[in-house]
């Protein structure tokens, strides 16, 4: 995503992405996992890289990625000190009564598309690979 589409609403590739959560937050990046079950696996991630701005629930449900607003825009660059590279606004469900607002500033974003296996197992096939917190039995 480049700047000029930093601040519009994301487009997801076909597939069910209705279960949500957050597999990694570090300096360098936050990255959000989905699929339509995650017990097992997630099919797809967003990868905000040098994150600058996060506000959302660690796990949601059935976002609705729309425009950022110019109130949020405004916010978060009065916060930042300038315009984020990324701003990704959407609606979901996180168990509440109602949607709650998620408000996500970056210096980019990658949406990366693979299945991701959550837990050990010999077979992997190609295009699959584990999460980060897999580990072999016995390590």
């Amino acid at each position: 995503m480049d700047a000029e589409q930093g601040h519009a609403g994301v487009e997801l590739p076909e597939g069910s992405w209705w279960d949500w959560d957050v597999v990694a937050w570090d300096r360098g990046q936050f990255r959000l996992a989905a699929g339509y079950d995650l017990t097992y696996h997630h099919g797809l991630e967003l990868v905000f890289g040098g994150p600058l701005f996060v506000s959302c629930p660690a796990a949601f449900q059935d976002p609705a990625f729309r425009a950022t607003t110019p109130e949020e825009l405004a916010t978060v660059t009065d916060l930042l000190g300038e315009r984020p590279p990324v701003l990704v606004a959407f609606e979901a469900d996180a168990g509440g009564t109602d949607p709650v607002s998620c408000l996500i500033a970056a210096d980019r974003l990658d949406i990366v598309q693979e299945t991701v296996l959550r837990y050990w197992r010999e077979d992997t096939a190609p295009g699959q690979r584990f999460a980060s917190w897999v580990r072999p039995p016995g390590q």
